[in-house]
């Protein structure tokens, strides 16, 4: 009995240790094509921040530029918002 405890605890966490390793790869997958626009993204729809809050949906206010959200690349400096355009960095 206390084998099969001791051998269900090291596949429990051999198989968490591998979930962790994949999200990595999963994100980067994600981000082919696209890069990080800062000062476009609407209230609670921003992808992710850079100190403000700590991630995605957290922005409280429209246009945030500490605030990003992904967008096609080479689309970002050319968006227009009542702020000004989009940023490839915070500020």
């Amino acid at each position: 009995m206390n084998t099969s405890i001791k051998a269900l605890a090291l596949a429990t966490s051999l198989a968490s240790a591998l979930a962790t390793v994949s999200v990595p790869a999963a994100n980067a997958a994600d981000m082919t094509g696209k890069e990080k626009c800062y000062g476009v993204a609407m209230k609670g729809q921003n992808d992710c921040a850079a100190g403000k809050h700590d991630c995605a949906g957290k922005s409280t206010m429209d246009y945030d530029k500490s605030s990003f959200k992904l967008v096609p690349t080479g689309s970002c400096v050319s968006m227009k918002t009542p702020h000004g355009h989009g940023m490839l960095k915070s500020m």
